[in-house]
């Protein structure tokens, strides 16, 4: 059999509720339910880091993001970010004698680039922008943060222009017989959501029902929640201003679906389906309103952790788990081992399990880490369990809830002395993940105290 090719499928913010093959969110997404319908579907998939930059870098080096100082997007304030060390999965890939393609938005290293870590072929966003100012020279885009329809057709929108790009660039590769792999990241539905028609008009604003965490007042939570809001300016909007935006959030998704769809169709056109690994997933979620706040930083909600994951890989027929799955590290780890290569010493991420004879060993628990960006800098460390989720915040209250009967997460239980001594271990458990991603937190005696002792208090007074 014939080596297999690799295409990631990477979105931006595309929160896991709205996947159509979810069905939990009325979000039309044909092409990917098809893909879901022949995949390895994850519906318990979290970021390890909700921020973009950090999360690409994992994807490439399979370190947890605060491994190696990737604690927010470098280019907010400086960070280390990942390097080509001849050992990533895709320089591997180029040694081997791949041919590789990157579409779309870089976000790894403001140093080295695509072509540094093994690719041989690359059509970034400067492509487009150069496309769009001769096509397209007077298009005007309002909204701010909360988007707006697109002036420019679908036919000359970034996600298809990018998709034909991509398409081109394939249908190349399967004429010359080689082995490829291929990144295709259009850093959509990224806020500001600007669909072109038909997809701006698609949802009507009317019908979409508030998010689970809309409504949140804030009680006995950390300060910077409510702050978040006062930041974007949006503590008098109620669900009918935020309406709009999630209707376009939900377009842009089918947008993205239909230009994966047209890449999807020529991996069919080209022989190609059968013997290449497809892996659909997103950097993270977006509040997209939920709890009056936009983007994701800050915050450790389901809305912003987790995230849609499916893959698709020869030899392998449609599985659902809800074991969990650790996104970006889980997925190198898969990577180095389905393609065959050589697993470096450290990977932070567990082998994906793509059917039920694998899936024998699941995770008790799954953790994701922020630290805050744009408005301050600010500590959490999340985990959680079938049920509960707990988060540390190193210089505020802490955070317990019961997804069961709270989904939103606007109840927070840390002071509920039933839920102690379940707290205690989550705690405990907690500090053990982090030590084993080298978390600089968890060698600090006197914040580690927090979650080994219970040192924290609860006085808001």
């Amino acid at each position: 059999m014939p080596r297999p090719n690799l295409l990631i499928l990477l979105a931006d913010q595309f929160r896991h509720d709205c996947a159509g093959y979810r069905g939990i969110r009325p979000v039309s997404t044909p092409n990917l339910d098809a893909l879901a319908a022949e995949s390895a579907v994850f519906t318990r998939a979290f970021t390890p880091l909700p921020v973009c930059a950090p999360v690409r870098q994992s994807l490439m080096n399979g370190l947890h993001p605060v491994s190696f100082g990737a604690q927010w997007n470098y280019d907010f304030f400086m960070t280390p970010t990942a390097q080509p060390t001849g050992h990533t999965w895709a320089e591997q890939l180029r040694a081997a004698g791949y041919r590789g393609g990157y579409i779309g938005k870089w976000h790894i290293s403001p140093t080295y680039g695509p072509r540094d870590f093994g690719y041989t072929d690359v059509i970034d966003m400067a492509d487009y922008k150069r496309f769009q100012k001769e096509h397209y020279p007077d298009a005007q885009f309002g909204g701010g943060w909360l988007g707006c329809t697109s002036p420019i057709p679908l036919e000359g929108s970034l996600t298809h222009h990018m998709a034909d790009k991509a398409c081109d660039l394939l249908r190349e590769y399967a004429a010359s017989g080689d082995s490829w792999h291929m990144w295709l990241d259009l850093g959509i539905p990224h806020l500001p959501c600007q669909p072109s028609e038909p997809f701006a008009s698609m949802y009507n604003p009317e019908d979409i029902e508030p998010w689970a965490g809309f409504g949140d007042e804030f009680h006995f939570k950390p300060y910077c929640q409510k702050q978040q809001m006062l930041n974007w300016r949006q503590e008098n909007m109620t669900w009918a201003d935020y309406a709009p935006m999630v209707a376009r959030y939900f377009g842009m998704i089918s947008q993205l679906d239909d230009a994966f769809g047209k890449l999807l169709r020529t991996l069919k056109e080209a022989g190609q389906w059968e013997n290449t690994i497809i892996v659909f997933t997103s950097d993270h979620g977006d509040m997209c309103g939920s709890h009056q706040m936009l983007d994701k930083h800050y915050v450790l909600f389901e809305d912003n952790t987790r995230i849609p994951l499916c893959v698709k890989a020869p030899g392998y027929g449609p599985y659902q788990t809800d074991s969990f799955a650790a996104g970006c590290l889980d997925i190198t780890r898969t990577i180095f081992d389905l393609m065959g290569l050589e697993t470096p010493e450290v990977l932070h991420g567990e082998r994906l399990p793509l059917c039920a004879q694998e899936d024998t060993h699941p995770r008790n628990y799954i953790t994701s880490t922020s630290n805050g960006q744009q408005f301050g800098l600010y500590t959490n460390r999340m985990i959680r369990d079938g049920r509960y989720k707990y988060i540390w915040n190193l210089t505020d209250i802490d955070e317990f809830y019961d997804l069961e009967t709270d989904p939103g997460e606007k109840v927070n239980l840390i002071c509920n002395e039933q839920q102690a001594p379940r707290i205690a271990e989550m705690r405990k458990a907690l500090y053990e993940q982090l030590k084993a991603y080298s978390d600089p937190f968890a060698t600090r005696d006197w914040v580690t105290a927090q979650l080994l002792e219970g040192r924290k208090h609860t006085d808001r007074a």
